[in-house]
């Protein structure tokens, strides 16, 4: 009975663990001065994580202005080679912090604005679990020296750089 017992929890098929592109055990900090009203506008997505090479290509973000609802959100993004969609409200929970109000998957954790450069040209967001991450741009042409902040910042945060991909 025994032999059984082990041979059928063998066969038992144990659930993969979420993919995480960031060590979480390193403390992850978001933008305590982000101003809400500096994301309006359309976003280029430049980078993402993803375990493999290729997937899909790079999307976009767009904010609408802050209201009694919140900020307006669409997304089309790329996160770990997969297209990922959103049309909706998000909330300012903390400073540097959105939630996506009603969405799925990776797009309902909690985005953390890790950086934002000081004219609001790139943005940097990655979650706590780190099964996320990514670098949007305005007009979707990143300088040399924010590309390497972005980077410091994600490295500063705890994300392996070695799954980064630019597009």
């Amino acid at each position: 009975m025994f032999a059984l017992l082990l041979a059928l929890s063998a066969c038992a098929k144990t659930p993969e663990p979420e993919r995480a592109f960031r060590n979480t055990a390193v403390p992850i900090y978001s933008s305590a001065v982000l101003d809400a009203a500096s994301l309006a506008g359309r976003w280029q997505q430049v980078g993402t994580f993803a375990a493999e090479a290729g997937g899909c290509r790079g999307g976009m973000v767009s904010f609408g202005p802050s209201g009694a609802q919140g900020l307006q959100v669409e997304a089309d993004l790329c996160l770990d080679g997969q297209r990922a969609r959103y049309r909706g409200n998000a909330r300012l929970v903390a400073p540097g912090r959105l939630q996506l109000e009603a969405a799925e998957g990776a797009l309902a954790e909690p985005w953390w604005v890790l950086w934002a450069d000081a004219d609001s040209r790139t943005l940097v967001i990655g979650t706590p679990s780190g099964r996320m991450g990514f670098v949007l741009e305005r007009g979707g042409v990143t300088s040399p020296d924010r590309l390497k902040a972005a980077r410091e910042i994600l490295d500063w945060n705890g994300y392996s750089l070695a799954g980064l991909q630019m597009f």
